[in-house]
């Protein structure tokens, strides 16, 4: 567990190891540093029978790049927004959520799901270049609070309002999804919905599923008369067959080419600049307590 993530405190993880604790053996690790997840959920594919990880969504992306496909994982609601558990389907309350994965542990019961890669680096469920990261990597820049947590969704969501208003409203094409054309921007979703905006899920991708491969969605460019239109659309996941977007669905792999660095993140972290991207699918690698 991250004692650092939102929704993590004393009394949850108390009351978190006491309902895991009804029907399985537990040993709690805590992260200590940025990326000790990997190192955890490594070390505990030799010796444990599954992870269960109570974070948010960035402690969960350090830990299945651990361990993933060599052991089974739970995923508990610890952060801000989480989107990660919400769209496996699991209770928002980190109690219910931990009952539910002690009786699949205890029963045995997993589902296989896909992961996305980006360059190598494995992601749950959304990456993006462009547009996103960069929202991502100015509500890093914020830092933290006294307690270590990170800036809240109220604070995402005006980042990403500041983002689009910097440019005007106006994004010009910037990168080549190859085989499909050029875009201002590309959201990669491995799942839906892509993220949360408080208890809203926002689909992006209305296709994207778990069981399945990658699917993507590229605005060709971004003019302000456009703006509405495209967030109605984003929100409901239905910007496939719009003309001014480029859309892509279950796909094994693709590659994307920047005009000059852009910010990447995958799972809400930033994983600095690129100009050459290869996204693939690792269809079934993760098997998920749920």
């Amino acid at each position: 567990m991250n004692p650092f993530s939102t929704g993590v405190t004393d009394a949850l993880v108390e009351e978190v190891v006491s309902t895991l604790e009804r029907r399985v053996d537990v040993v709690v690790r805590t992260t200590k540093r940025r990326d000790h997840a990997r190192e955890l959920a490594a070390e505990a594919a030799g010796t444990a029978d599954g992870v269960v990880v109570f974070s948010g969504d960035g402690t969960y992306n350090e830990a299945i790049n651990g361990a993933a496909g060599r052991i089974p994982f739970g995923f508990l609601p610890g952060g801000g927004t989480s989107v990660f558990p919400r769209a496996l389907g699991l209770p928002r309350n980190p109690a219910a959520a931990a009952a539910l994965v002690a009786d699949a542990i205890a029963e045995g019961r997993t589902s296989s799901i896909s992961l996305g890669r980006v360059n190598g680096r494995r992601f749950a469920f959304s990456a993006g270049i462009g547009f996103d990261a960069e929202a991502v990597r100015r509500v890093d820049g914020r830092g933290r609070d006294r307690q270590g947590r990170r800036a809240s969704n109220l604070v995402f969501v005006a980042t990403v309002v500041g983002v689009m208003a910097e440019s005007r409203f106006r994004m010009r094409p910037q990168l080549e999804i190859e085989g499909f054309g050029r875009a201002a921007f590309v959201m990669v979703a491995n799942g839906r919905p892509y993220t949360y905006a408080g208890p809203l899920p926002v689909a992006i991708a209305g296709e994207a599923d778990f069981a399945a491969g990658l699917d993507f969605v590229a605005p060709r460019e971004i003019v302000p008369g456009s703006v509405p239109r495209l967030s109605l659309r984003a929100v409901r996941g239905r910007l496939a067959g719009d003309r001014r977007v480029l859309t892509g669905h279950d796909l094994d792999s693709f590659r994307v080419r920047c005009d000059r660095p852009l910010p990447l993140q995958a799972d809400g972290e930033d994983l600095g600049d690129v100009t050459d991207v290869l996204f693939e699918s690792e269809r079934g690698t993760l098997a998920v307590f749920r």
